[in-house]
């Protein structure tokens, strides 16, 4: 029986609509009722595209007993990050206060009136992860709630008054220095991958607007370090699994170092940002290359992001068929069978597809050469290596239309758009 996410328009909370769990969206209805009956919330928050989300709604939000312990101890209300900016905002906060970290999905534990007292992303449906599992996770909360209110009270009162000083911005007017410019480069340049392009160590996000202020320090006359550092990284991100070969458009970020196993979920502020670093890149270098990434980025969201109206969607997702990554990863035989032997054999040693794939037994494509250093070190002529790829990225593109697509998110966010 559906639940009251049923009459909402988020693609991401009608995704729950028919779980088990009594699920309320925000507002005072389900506020009133935490506090009616003297329960503590259970706040859920996430977005659509998130693979972790999918996790946790299959172990534990579809899971019969699970439910049933949150609705007989919480009030659970679960929430569209990308409807509500604010509340993601306030409670992430507030998870990174209490645990260090954040993430989604965000699972926040609340008093009726909304102030948080423990919090977490994702936990697991039995202890695992150095995790205590979901259903003793909530057995405990409950408890803790209704036998110890006075920690429940100090907690929550030391967290609202040390969330309330953070809030409080600085006061002052003074004008943007260039040592201000100078700091930001150097701390940017300290924790920088002069390696694999980026910044710190796995997970690796593209952090479009760092990469731009590196680029814009350059194109004030700077430091040229700072343009050697964009490029690195765009080269990298560009020949990695992060950049969707075949259809161009970007993963929210990899899982590792190199830009090889992303998060397969794209999202329409990501690419956005992403297009135009590399078209700024391409003004500044004149490489082909991110004039080609620019181009393909842009495509994909015109056509697989953009609404009859004109509007631009939110994101796409990383599962299909209940698989991460299963509408975008190849083995060698799939390719054989799209473009021949002789073609997949060049095709393939160039994107890297080998038996046993390097993601759970299949391959995102990836290139470790310039198509130079390929066609040379194998004895091809450069311009038939890049015809095979070109006709091949097509072909296979054409074939992969014919898969189960991953959900799209198709909410137009006005600050997206704007």
């Amino acid at each position: 029986m559906p639940n009251r996410l049923s009459g909402e328009t988020s693609p991401y909370l009608l995704q729950h609509a028919n779980n088990p769990v009594d699920w309320y969206p925000w507002g005072e209805e389900a506020l009133q009722r935490a506090k009616d009956e003297d329960k503590p919330i259970l706040l859920s928050i996430g977005y659509s595209a998130c693979h972790w989300y999918h996790v946790m709604e299959r172990e534990s939000f579809e899971n019969e007993a699970i439910a049933a312990l949150m609705n007989e101890h919480f009030v659970s209300i679960k929430v569209d990050r990308e409807e509500r900016p604010d509340l993601d905002a306030v409670y992430m906060e507030a998870v990174q206060m209490l645990t260090g970290s954040g993430g989604w999905p965000m699972t926040v534990f609340l008093t009726p009136d909304g102030r948080p007292f423990y919090g977490g992303t994702y936990f697991p449906p039995v202890d695992r992860f150095n995790m205590p599992g979901f259903p003793r996770l909530l057995e405990s909360v409950a408890h803790q709630y209704r036998d110890n209110k006075s920690e429940i009270e100090r907690v929550t009162s030391q967290l609202t008054e040390q969330m309330g000083r953070t809030g409080q911005m600085p006061k002052g007017d003074s004008p943007l220095t260039v040592e201000t410019l100078h700091q930001a480069y150097t701390t940017l340049a300290t924790n920088f991958d002069y390696q694999n392009g980026g910044t710190g160590t796995a997970p690796k996000f593209p952090q479009a607007m760092n990469l731009e202020v590196l680029l814009r320090y350059y194109n004030h006359g700077y430091n040229e370090r700072a343009l050697e550092m964009v490029d690195l990284t765009l080269e990298k991100m560009a020949m990695g699994g992060i950049y969707d070969q075949i259809a161009g458009g970007f993963a929210r970020y990899s899982t590792d170092t190199y830009w090889l196993v992303p998060h397969f979920e794209k999202m329409l502020y990501d690419n956005a940002l992403l297009a135009r670093l590399y078209l700024h890149a391409h003004q500044a270098t004149g490489r082909g290359m991110y004039r080609r990434i620019t181009e393909e980025t842009l495509d994909y969201i015109l056509r697989e992001m953009t609404g009859p109206e004109g509007g631009f969607f939110s994101a796409t997702d990383a599962d299909s068929e209940g698989e991460e990554g299963k509408f975008f990863v190849w083995s060698p035989d799939e390719i054989e069978a799209v473009l021949g032997k002789e073609e997949a054999g060049i095709f393939n040693g160039f994107f890297g597809v080998r038996d046993g794939g390097n993601f759970e037994g299949k391959t995102i494509l990836n290139i470790t050469q310039k198509a130079s250093e390929y066609a040379q070190q194998h004895g091809i002529v450069l311009d038939r290596l890049v015809d095979v790829v070109q006709r091949g990225k097509k072909s296979l593109w054409a074939e992969r239309e014919k898969r189960i697509h991953p959900l799209l998110d198709d909410k137009v966010l006005a600050s997206w758009n704007g």
